[in-house]
This record gives C-alpha cells, sequence and structure tokens, in this order.
C-alpha cells in the first residue's frame, strides 16, 4: 500500500494509473479536488478495489493521521500542489497555504507515523516529494542545464512556494531522518492536463476556432517531457533512489514556445483538418509578469545511477498527446468551466496578430 497525495490532478492522476496498471500494489489516492483535480481522470479505476479515494486537504493533519494509521503505508509518494504560475501571480496565498503550510502539516504527520514503526519498517519507508525545475530560476540561452546542485533562485509566487516546500523536505530528512526523495521535473505534457496549461489550452482553442494566445515573442524555452516517462521515472526513484537525494527529471526536449504551438498545429492540420491551417489563429499577448526565459534539466544523476531515460522524444509524445485530446472530447467538455473561461480571461484578454 501507498498513499499518493493529489492523485487525481494530471501528473497525480497518470501516476496512479500506471502503478495500478502495473500491479505494483493497493493506492490511497488522498485529494481536496480543487479545480484541477478530477475524479473522471480516474474513471477506469471506479470498480477497482486496489484504489482508495479520499477527499480531503494535506493540510488537514488529523485527516492524515487517520489514513496513516489505518492503511499504514510503505510510501507517500506527494503531488499535493498548486501548480501553475499564472494563478499564483493574481493569487499567492493559495500557493503558501497549499504547497508550504500544507507540505509542513503533512511531514509533521508523516515524521510522528515513521517514528512509531518497527525498526524494518522504518529502514524501507520513503516519503517521495515531486517538485519542479522552476525553483532554479531562469537561464540564458547559453547556461548550462539545471544540476541538483544549481542553486535555488525562484522567480514566481509558485516557484518560491515550491523552493520553500523542498528546503522543508530536506530540512526534515536532515533534522529528523526521515527517509525523504526529492524529484524536480521539467514542463510535463500528456493526458488528463487542465487545459490552462500550453499545449492542451491550444489544441482547446484551435478545435474550437479561437485565438492560439502566446506570451510575449514566444521564444521562451521549456525542456517538455511526456508524463509517462514522468511516472517511469517517480517509480525509479522511489525503488532504487538514494534517500536523502533529489534527482532531476527531464525530457531531453527543448523546445521555444512557438515552435511547440507550430508543432501542434501541425498535428492538427494532419489529423483533424479546418478550412485554413491553424497556425493561423496564433497571436502574440502581452508577456507575463517575471516570465523565465528558459529551463533546462541535467539529468544525467538519474540516468547514471537509476538507468533511466525518457522513452518518448517530442514528435512521437505530442502525437499521442493530440490524439488523446481528439479521442476524449467528452472530458475536454466537462473541465471547461466557468472558472476557467474566467481564468482565460484575466490572462489572455486582449492580444495582438
Amino acid at each position: 500500500m501507498i498513499l499518493v497525495t493529489g492523485g487525481a490532478g494530471f501528473i497525480g492522476a497518470n501516476f496512479v494509473l500506471d502503478w495500478l496498471a502495473s500491479n505494483r500494489g493497493p493506492v490511497v489516492n488522498l485529494d481536496k479536488l480543487t479545480y484541477a483535480g478530477n475524479l473522471e481522470n480516474l474513471a477506469a479505476l471506479k470498480d477497482d478495489p486496489r484504489h482508495i479515494f479520499v477527499r480531503g486537504d494535506i493540510g488537514d493533519a488529523a485527516l492524515i493521521e487517520k489514513l496513516l494509521q489505518q492503511y499504514q503505508p510503505r510510501a507517500i509518494v506527494n503531488f499535493a500542489a498548486e501548480s501553475h504560475v499564472d494563478r499564483s501571480i493574481h493569487g499567492p496565498e493559495d500557493f503558501v497555504q497549499t504547497n508550504v503550510l500544507g507540505t509542513f502539516h503533512l511531514l509533521e504527520a508523516v515524521r510522528a507515523y515513521w517514528s512509531g514503526l518497527a525498526e524494518e519498517q522504518r529502514a524501507a519507508f520513503r516519503f517521495l516529494h515531486v517538485s519542479t525545475d522552476e525553483v532554479y530560476g531562469s537561464l540564458g540561452p547559453n547556461d548550462a542545464a539545471f544540476t541538483e546542485t544549481t542553486p535555488y533562485a525562484p522567480n514566481s509566487p509558485y516557484s518560491a512556494s515550491k523552493a520553500a516546500s523542498d528546503h522543508l523536505v530536506r530540512a526534515y530528512h536532515h533534522t529528523y531522518g526521515l527517509p525523504v526523495l526529492t524529484t524536480n521535473c521539467s514542463n510535463n505534457y500528456g493526458s488528463y492536463q487542465f487545459p490552462e496549461k500550453l499545449i492542451p489550452l491550444i489544441i482547446l482553442n484551435a478545435l474550437n476556432g479561437k485565438p492560439l494566445p502566446i506570451y510575449g515573442d514566444g521564444l521562451n524555452v521549456r525542456d517538455w517531457l511526456y508524463v509517462g516517462d514522468h511516472c517511469s521515472a517517480i517509480r525509479a526513484v522511489l525503488e532504487q533512489g538514494r534517500v536523502g537525494e533529489t534527482y532531476n527529471i527531464g525530457g531531453c526536449n527543448e523546445m521555444a514556445n512557438i515552435d511547440v504551438v507550430k508543432t501542434v498545429c501541425a498535428l492538427l492540420d494532419e489529423l483533424k483538418p479546418a478550412t485554413q491551417p491553424y497556425a493561423a489563429l496564433i497571436i502574440y499577448v502581452k508577456d507575463r509578469a517575471g516570465h523565465d526565459r528558459r529551463y533546462a534539466i541535467d539529468a544525467r544523476k538519474i540516468e547514471s545511477e537509476l538507468k533511466w531515460r525518457p522513452s518518448e522524444t517530442f514528435e512521437t509524445g505530442i502525437r499521442k498527446t493530440v490524439q488523446w485530446y481528439l479521442e476524449n472530447q467528452s472530458w475536454v467538455a466537462h473541465v471547461v468551466s466557468g472558472e476557467y473561461q474566467g481564468w482565460l480571461a484575466k490572462n489572455y484578454g486582449g492580444g495582438r496578430t
């Protein structure tokens, strides 16, 4: 039994689905079900007795303590987080509450539970904290990629709150001996991603004939990681990672945002052609505040220590992703709520062609 937090969100749900598909044991799945947590992501597990869903907050210490005592998990995988830069700019308090204070309360409850385990169980227990490359700040075009020892330099309320949570996890290992692991990943894409993020936003807008908004000049660079590869990397770290260590997880796919959008448009032209090329819908909008120019991951540590490398190229992963959204339009329709429309207006209102 493992306990997964945030397991109804994009990455968490993919992880739970992959974990159970590979028959690695039952999962207790704790999720608060905020706007991006969606039980439809887990519809395939509706009648699966190995999946136990609990609606709740990682900041609810009493609930966490109850779940730990009831299910006696051998590991915690912590995905629970507010995770979008734009939302953190407009409402930073939620990010501090969940990512900092929520992580603190979770760590406290886990520390008490772990301390009470028998020696053999204590030695086998793991707390894996899932984080982001954004904690490292921004790179210039010729700077070396982020390594696990790159100094933290977060530039948004989101990345600052994740940096704080990373530091708390590290401190609980060095102060209390809690057997932790931390992963810092690059930009994920794939099935079940809420359409506020670039790739599903572009797919959704294109299919509806709406403008495809690109921040600034479109030359901000990200390393793109297919979510299935991210899940396999987390499993590798959980099973083989050295306690107390951090592992960077990257997709080996650095691309400018405008090139990502043009690739998606070309795939849509092929798979669902319209009266004009989808790229004709591209517009440029005012850049967001504190927009980091480039992220890049040096993933040599996880490759050398754990023999993990991504299986998907960007070309194979993005094709799978576009096909998934085309085949799952009912899922898309259900997640596009009034709140999402308000978010679009706030962040992408008033563009220029």
